[in-house]
């Protein structure tokens, strides 16, 4: 048994997603089909078609991408053959907190799944009722960028604090395009438009999270076994109320990554475990950290180095001793 004290385990959100994902492992680990096929059964069409083949246009819809996103990252979890216990925490960005919610005991997998879908359901048919558009500065401070959205005209805010390095803007087309040139004009390094279906984590996102607290309201929610490092605070919540709360207000406000990735070291975070498609928050931690405390798996090659890692850890609690 590994000794999971101070191991985090972090989930990507939307963006991470590619054509393949999962493939290998449900080629080699039985854990792992059996999460795709009970996923497949649970929603009533191929979700594992979709993220082994695409295309890669219907795999980007956020309705498929984000149960696409949650099934990759359980199934890896299951191929990892560890579940988060005490003296580990669980954090997630913005799809990945329900993912973590999930992994922590909260919520159980087949409610977790309904909920993602329509979660992507909800947002999606938001931002076709109200556009909006995201956009990525970076090399500006928190305090400037949160100047520039509010001198510019329309519906802009701040979305994703994702580290010192990267913050993301969130509104009404207008508004954010005028934005990031104001951004541009203000010093920054780089002001990069994100490809996405509608402006999340803001407050045009009000129909989806009324949608989906009634979704959530359905649901059994009991008391996470591990602390889920909340999305809207930077703080750890783990009571069913606090977590109903966070997963709701996630979507109407900005993702606190930075502040939660800071505090998780605080608390002692010494393995951040990045468990899904992509390394996206394996570099946010070394941008927050100043040096890499990370492991991303989510493939064959990965679970491999995830597997001498582990015998590592077991083998240094035994030393220990």
């Amino acid at each position: 048994m590994i000794d999971q004290k101070g191991i985090v385990f972090l989930f990507p959100g939307q963006g991470s997603q590619r054509v393949g994902m999962g493939l290998d492992l449900v080629e080699t680990v039985p854990d792992a089909r059996k999460i795709f096929d009970k996923a497949d059964e649970i929603l009533g069409f191929s979700l594992s078609k979709l993220c082994f083949e695409g295309p890669e246009e219907e795999l980007k819809h956020t309705q498929v991408t984000q149960p696409a996103l949650f099934v990759h990252s359980m199934a890896t979890l299951a191929a990892m053959e560890i579940q988060p216990e005490e003296g580990s925490a669980v954090a997630g960005h913005s799809l990945g907190e329900w993912t973590a919610a999930v992994a922590s005991g909260a919520i159980d997998f087949e409610d977790g799944l309904r909920l993602v879908r329509r979660r992507g359901e909800l947002m999606e048919k938001a931002g076709a009722e109200q556009s909006g558009t995201m956009a990525a500065i970076l090399g500006l401070s928190r305090d400037t960028i949160e100047e520039v959205c509010a001198g510019t005209p329309g519906s802009v805010v701040v979305a994703n604090l994702n580290s010192p390095k990267q913050i993301v803007i969130s509104g009404e087309v207008a508004a954010v395009e005028a934005a990031m040139e104001k951004a541009r004009e203000a010093g920054a390094k780089r002001v990069i438009p994100l490809s996405v279906g509608g402006a999340f984590h803001s407050p045009l996102m009000g129909s989806a999270a009324e949608g989906l607290k009634e979704a959530l309201d359905g649901v059994f929610v009991r008391r996470a076994r591990v602390p889920i490092m909340a999305n809207v605070s930077g703080r750890f919540v783990q009571e069913p109320a606090d977590i109903r709360k966070a997963m709701t207000d996630q979507l109407l406000n900005a993702v606190q990554w930075d502040a939660s990735m800071r505090n998780l070291l605080e608390w002692g975070g010494r393995l951040f475990l990045e468990i899904g498609s992509g390394r996206v928050l394996s570099g946010l931690q070394r941008q927050i950290h100043g040096e890499d405390l990370s492991l991303a798996v989510g493939d064959v090659s990965s679970l491999v180095v995830w597997r001498t890692r582990s015998q590592d850890l077991q083998s240094a609690k035994g030393t220990s001793r």
